[in-house]
């Protein structure tokens, strides 16, 4: 079935939860010892499931600014359509990959500077317009992605061989596949007894693009100052602004406090990064978890098997300081896997803070489709945060210029 056929009752029922516990639970797994008690908890729109797809940042970040519709009023906002995203990153991701000879990144995943550039350039629609499943019951780009990585691929090995360039009709049939498999490019539609383009749609949801922005915090990019991520994902070239590690948690939690909630960009490959039991958190000695099996190539389930104790128990973790998590980072363990949306801010029973994270990987765990993410696995595993210029603390804002 359509998982988001009833999403407007979802957002009914989910703000009525949210003045009570978070969704019944205060913990992370059953059989848990750990108790969790709110500080800050803000609304979202229920939790949706990217399928198997490399998708996680157009989830994330869509997520990120339906939230950001509620805050401004709109209890109840529309589902925005995550593949009409997606169908117009690819356009722009073929077109660069070309120009740029191959010299670039060509897959499935993106950043979260991607959403406001396709809305700012092409607009946005609903997701009841445009829901890229094209009769499929599930999202998987599996198929998908080979024939348009085959087109682009064929493309490029052609302009090697070419003494005339290419014509121009490779665009087309790029577009083609897209239309296959996702869903013809969307002009202009009717929605609740109007009329929208997908421009004069973006427009009437009032929402700026230009107030968001990107923090990272990593030592090989002057401090305080625009950067661009080294990172695969990033072939639009977007900027962050390069902050203190303690900015970066401190951002986060003013953000919550004031009422934004933040898009967060991170590696999910590290041991104690476990969607089954709910929880993220980087034990000062990882011997402690064990794995069985592999995790797959989108983080899109549970992948391996993780056991361990301080799944369960709360336990003392590493202190992560700017020079441990830059070793992750320039020796490649900690690396732009996945997007997530956070959402609240949580304490244990010893005081510890966690991040309440909203996924895109469905709702098959205990907390229904969220975790709780300790501030050491933020502190070493954040690529990224994504957010309201008003979220960002007024100091902070000074001092890099916006």
């Amino acid at each position: 079935m359509d998982i988001r056929k009833n999403r407007l009752l979802g957002v009914i029922i989910l703000l009525l939860l949210v003045s009570f516990d978070f969704l019944g639970q205060s913990t992370n797994v059953e059989g848990s010892s750990y108790q969790f008690t709110k500080l800050y908890h803000l609304d979202a729109t229920p939790v949706q499931s990217q399928g198997k797809t490399g998708t996680c940042w157009s989830f994330s970040g869509l997520s990120f600014f339906e939230s950001e519709l509620i805050r401004k009023g709109n209890k109840t906002p529309d589902a925005l359509s995550e593949m009409f995203v997606v169908r117009k990153s690819y356009e722009n991701k073929a077109d660069k990959f070309i120009r740029m000879d191959g010299k670039l990144n060509f897959g499935e995943g993106g950043a979260f500077h991607d959403i406001p550039w396709v809305i700012k350039t092409h607009g946005i629609v609903p997701y009841e317009v445009y829901n890229g499943l094209n009769g499929s019951e599930s999202f998987d780009h599996a198929e998908f992605f080979e024939v348009l990585n085959g087109a682009i691929q064929g493309l490029l090995k052609y302009m090697g061989s070419s003494s005339n360039g290419i014509s121009s009709n490779w665009k087309s049939a790029i577009a083609g596949i897209l239309d296959a498999y996702i869903g013809k490019d969307m002009k202009e539609f009717q929605w609740k007894g109007k009329t929208y383009t997908p421009q004069s749609y973006a427009a009437s949801i009032g929402l700026n693009m230009d107030d968001y922005f990107s923090l990272t915090s990593f030592t090989n990019h002057l401090p305080y100052s625009k950067c661009q991520l080294a990172i695969p994902d990033n072939y639009n070239w977007g900027d962050s602004y390069n902050v203190a590690l303690d900015d970066l948690m401190a951002t986060v939690e003013n953000a919550l406090a004031n009422g934004y909630t933040v898009a967060w960009g991170a590696d999910v490959s590290e041991k104690g990064f476990s969607f089954k039991n709910g929880i993220a958190l980087v034990p000062e000695d990882p011997s402690t978890i064990q794995l069985s099996g592999k995790d797959n190539r989108n983080f899109n389930d549970a992948g391996a098997d993780r056991s361990s104790n301080a799944f369960l128990t709360p336990t003392k973790e590493l202190t992560v300081t700017a020079s441990i998590r830059q070793k992750g980072y320039d020796n490649k363990t900690t690396t732009d896997d996945h997007g997530m949306h956070i959402v609240g801010l949580y304490k244990d029973q010893n005081g510890k803070k966690y991040l309440l994270v909203k996924n895109s990987w469905g709702m098959g765990n205990y907390p229904k489709g969220y975790l709780y993410v300790s501030e050491s696995y933020f502190r070493l595993k954040t690529i990224n945060i994504y957010l309201h210029k008003e979220g960002i603390p007024q100091e902070l804002r000074k001092k890099i210029g916006i």
